[in-house]
């Protein structure tokens, strides 16, 4: 039989297929539910610092009184806060003891102070790894990207002093130079990168004028954009590359191992297909192991980079000209 085991930020991992933070991994039922299915690893649910702060406005609230006692307000946010958190921390710990595939925590805070505070009490919970879901709009014009990526790497250098777990950096693909400011984050002490995460995308209700969702779950098609940079990436960055957004089958998975990655996260096909597929495309990814006499993933993984690549000029731009070159308009 084929091994299908990888590394993952230094986690050994039984297979590449990671069922992704989402509402499919945020309670205990769910992350037994998928370890059952057989993925390799599991990210928790994000823990969100403003889900943490909007509990806490909640909470105020309801107390009618607090404006007559000046204690009260800060007793609250911090019964609050730390009431949300300590039930991220036992979910950590009870599915530690539940399943036998490493449990990743996620935190995605707006405020640099939160994520250390976090990220020690989460890795004394007993995670094996954490990841640090990060995302600033660059909508905000009174911030150059320079401000902006320096943000990211002062977040990450910190979280990696004070914990010893691996930490892995899920970011988007908003950066004015995304290659150069991916290798520097993977110089701050990181061992992995995630490419990439999914954001609220809005929508217009055209009869009601409200600003509705749009996209909630990613598609097959989604997989080229993610496809392309791990290309790129693998082997100009120093630590490891996981995928996420648009794989939805074993060809999904495979193509983005040839690629260079040594992990996949998966959670819209869950939702839409269910999580037998986790052994489904386990089985496609044997299947075309068996087919191809590889005897394990290290034999194959980033074998498409563009490292390895004999024309590299393919990941960029003269692969759209080569197509629409010849057609006329």
């Amino acid at each position: 039989m084929a091994d299908l085991s990888t590394t993952w930020m230094g986690l050994k991992l039984r297979n590449p297929l990671i069922a992704a933070s989402s509402g499919l991994t945020g309670t205990l039922e769910g992350v037994k539910a998928v370890a059952s299915h057989g993925a390799g690893a599991v990210v928790l649910k994000s823990l969100f610092e403003e889900q943490i702060m909007l509990e806490t406005g909640f909470a105020e609230g309801q107390n009618a009184q607090h404006h007559y006692y000046a204690q009260a307000e800060d007793y609250i946010r911090e019964y609050t806060r730390g009431n949300a958190l300590n039930g991220y921390l036992d979910l950590i710990t009870s599915c530690k003891l539940a399943v036998d595939i490493p449990v990743i925590a996620s935190i995605n805070c707006v405020s640099q102070g939160e994520w250390l505070s976090f990220a020690s009490q989460i890795e004394r919970a007993g995670a094996d790894g954490l990841e640090i879901n990060i995302f600033l709009s660059p909508s905000d014009s009174s911030r150059s990207s320079t401000e902006n990526e320096r943000l990211y790497g002062d977040v990450l250098e910190n979280i990696t002093r004070v914990v010893r777990i691996p930490v892995a950096a899920k970011i988007s693909s908003y950066f004015s130079s995304l290659a150069a400011e991916a290798v520097s984050l993977s110089h701050s002490g990181i061992r992995g990168l995630v490419l990439f995460n999914r954001f609220f995308s809005p929508d217009f209700d055209i009869e009601t004028f409200d600003v509705t969702a749009g996209g909630v779950f990613s598609s097959p098609t989604d997989i080229y954009h993610s496809l392309r940079w791990v290309a790129i990436l693998s082997g100009r960055v120093q630590c490891d590359l996981a995928a996420s957004t648009g794989v939805h089958d074993g060809n999904g998975l495979i193509k983005q191992l040839l690629a260079g990655a040594r992990a996949v996260e998966i959670a819209s096909v869950l939702y839409k297909k269910g999580l037998g597929e986790i052994g489904i495309m386990l089985g496609e990814l044997e299947e075309y192991m068996e087919r191809q006499r590889f005897s394990s993933t290290g034999e194959f993984i980033g074998r498409m980079s563009m490292a390895h690549a004999a024309n590299p000029a393919l990941y960029e731009r003269v692969q759209f000209m080569k197509y629409f070159g010849g057609r006329q308009s």
